[in-house]
This record gives structure tokens, sequence and C-alpha cells, in this order.
């Protein structure tokens, strides 16, 4: 296959990538959105309510590591499919959760749709599958960039929803779920119909014959870089997930009569920095190479941490952190997938992604737990000095990645 035929596949690719991520996350942003609600109800317990959002992050972790050897046997196609089976069971079961009231039964729907999630992530990988190095951070970008979509329509689904939800029998909170289910089928139906030929199928074929090298798809593995990306991902994503779990608390104490918009355009601006921004990080990366921009992520999310600790109590300050902080997270991460992909074999590649995934939701979970812990013992501005060893961290170990 010439390089123009593999370029024709590459654009066909990532524009179906981008599609199915669409698709994809408007059952996530709709659990995100309800998760918290419907775990409150079925146990009647507001102090329950964030295991909604700990046990999508925890199926997402337990769900990466075998859908990327899936992956790596059989090709994306089957395990973003599988992906999307997954969702479509934890939908089913939250609804009959909610119909029942069964407080239990939501936590293992919400476990699949965040197993779901799992090749939701793996969506990003698959678009490097075919990227010459020149392009590989801005295809990822652009996949990464689609996540924004399905983000913000699944909770604006939330009202109309409920309406036709009511309309047909739904359980209350259930109704957007209709749409989930209709988006999760269309993905499904996407990938199965267009995402030929498999990319990563493709990749390792050109690499057993000898022609990516031609393209540059396949370069030397460098299993240290891969390992320093893996650290750099997993380290960015817990000083995000850490921060961001615990600003809506802090601002509920700064702003009580006021919390709802607050709250809200302070997330929407951060959600703004974490994924609207991606193509250019992804554009910075190929340009500026991957440890710089994983360094330009370090400064980004110094700044933000800095500026929420000398100024943890004005709403203005933590709304700038919360946007650098989102910033940040985008810079390293596009950079940090970008890295590894290009660090590692093909035969390689889907395990070391996996691992990556997997290392990354697990850790931020956990990160999210002790950020409480830490909240109550020393403050909003206490936190963000703790997650500042992270980023020295990850910058110090930086020049252990860079060719030798």
């Amino acid at each position: 296959m010439d390089a123009a035929a593999i370029g024709r596949v590459r654009k066909r690719t990532v524009g179906v990538l981008a599609a199915g991520q669409v698709l994809g996350g408007i059952a996530f942003g709709a659990t995100v959105s309800l998760g918290a609600l419907l775990a409150a109800d079925l146990s009647g317990q507001e102090a329950l309510s964030g295991l909604a959002t700990a046990s999508v992050t925890l199926g997402a972790s337990f769900c990466a590591i075998p859908l990327a050897r899936l992956a790596a046997r059989r090709g994306r196609r089957i395990a973003l499919t599988l992906g999307n089976l997954f969702a479509l069971v934890g939908i089913a079961i939250v609804i009959t959760a909610a119909a029942a009231r069964s407080f239990p039964l939501l936590i293992v729907g919400v476990i699949f749709i965040g197993a779901g999630n799992a090749g939701n992530l793996q969506s990003r990988f698959a678009a490097t599958d075919l990227a010459p190095a020149a392009r590989r951070g801005r295809d990822l970008g652009t996949v990464v960039w689609a996540t924004t979509v399905g983000g913000v329509i699944g909770p604006l689904l939330l009202t109309p929803g409920e309406a036709i939800g009511a309309v047909i029998g739904m359980p209350p909170l259930t109704g957007s779920y209709a749409f989930s289910i209709v988006a999760q089928l269309a993905a499904f139906a996407l990938y199965v119909v267009a995402l030929r030929p498999d990319p990563l199928v493709l990749a390792q074929r050109l690499a057993r014959s000898g022609e990516a090298r031609r393209e540059h798809i396949v370069e030397e593995d460098r299993p240290v870089a891969a390992r320093y990306a893996i650290f750099a991902v997993a380290g960015s994503h817990v000083v995000m997930a850490s921060v961001m779990a615990m600003t809506p608390i802090h601002l509920a104490h700064l702003a009580p009569d006021q919390v709802t918009i607050v709250v809200g355009t302070t997330i929407a601006l951060h959600v703004f920095g974490m994924y609207g921004l991606s193509p250019l990080f992804g554009m910075l990366a190929d340009r500026w190479g991957r440890i710089s921009t994983v360094l330009l992520g370090q400064v980004l999310l110094a700044a933000s941490l800095v500026i929420a600790a000398v100024a943890p109590d004005s709403q203005w300050a933590v709304l700038v952190a919360l946007f650098l902080l989102g910033a940040g997270w985008s810079a390293a991460t596009v950079s940090g997938a970008a890295l590894l992909t290009e660090s590692s074999l093909t035969a390689l590649r889907p395990r070391r992604q996996g691992l990556s995934d997997t290392i990354m939701t697990f850790s931020a979970a956990v990160g999210a737990v002790l950020a409480g812990v830490v909240l109550s013992q020393i403050g909003y501005g206490g936190l963000a000095l703790v997650a500042l060893i992270v980023v020295a961290a990850v910058t110090v170990l930086s020049p252990y990645a860079r060719p030798r």
C-alpha cells in the first residue's frame, strides 16, 4: 500500500473515530450528570452519591487492559464495538435499577457504562495507528476534541429526555438514557460499517512488511520513554482530577447563594480547557516535540496550582486556575499519549496503551478520595500545594525520556 492510500485510510479513520467519540460521549455525559442524583435518590443518602462517579472510573480502569489486549489480537473495531455493547448493557441495568429502586444494581450498571468508556478512551490511540510522526499529535488531538461535543450534548439532553421518558414510561431521572441507547447503537453501527480497514490491523501488517518504516509509522522501541509517558499522563490526570473534584465543594463555601451559577461556569470553562484546546496542543506536540509539550502542560498546571494556593478565597482566581488546570491536562495528556505511541513498536502499543489508561483512571479515583482528606485538613490552597509535588516529579523526570 503506497503513502497516498495510507493517507486516505488515515483521514477516514480519524473522521470515523471522532464521530464515534461524539456518539459514545453522550451516554458518558448523561451518566456523569445523573449518576450522583440517581445514587442519592436510590440509596437515600447524599454521602453515597459520589460512588456513582467512582464506579464509572473503576469500570474504565478494570476494562482498559482487557480491551487493549483484544485490540492487539483482533483489531480496534472489535474492541470499540465491545465497548459500545458494555455501555448498552450498563444503560439497561441502570434503568432497571431505577425501576426496582435498587442501589447496588445501579452501581453495577454504572460500572458497565464505565467499561464502555474504556472503549472511548481507546479511540484516541486508534487515531495514531496510521498517523505519521508529523501528524500524530494533531490526529490524536482531533479525536480528543470530539469528546467535548458528546460531553456537552449529554447534559443538555436531560430535560427533553425526562419529557420523552415520562411519555414512554421510563423511571424518573433515566429519560435521557433513551438518547444514549440510540447514540450507542449508532456508534456500534458506525464502527462495524465504516472502520474498515481496521487501523491497527493494517498498521501491524505494514510493520511486518517493512512498509511502515518508510512512512515513519513504527520507530524503534523506547521502553524508558514509554514508561515516562505513562507516568506523565497519569500524574497530570491525578493533579487535574483531584483539584477539580474538590472545587465544587470549595466554591459552595465561597458563594453559597450562587453555587449553581458559579460552579457551572467554572466547570464549563475547565472542560473547555481540557478538550476545546486539544487540537492546538496536538499541533504543538508535532511542531515542538512531545516532551516540550508535556513540560508546557506542567507549566500550565503549576500556574493553576500557584494561583489556587495564593488566592483560594477569590472566585475569579479559582475560575482562572480551573481553566489553566484543564489546559495543562490537555497539553500533557495529548502529547504524552503521542509519546507513548511512538515509543512503542506496533505489536506492543495496545498493551502499553491499556496499561496507561488503567493507571490513569485508577490513580485518579484514588487521588480524588485522598483529595477530600487533604481538603478537610489543610484547605483548598493546601491541596493545590500538595498537587505541585506531582507536577515537580513529572518535570524532573523528563530528561530520561529524551532520545539518547
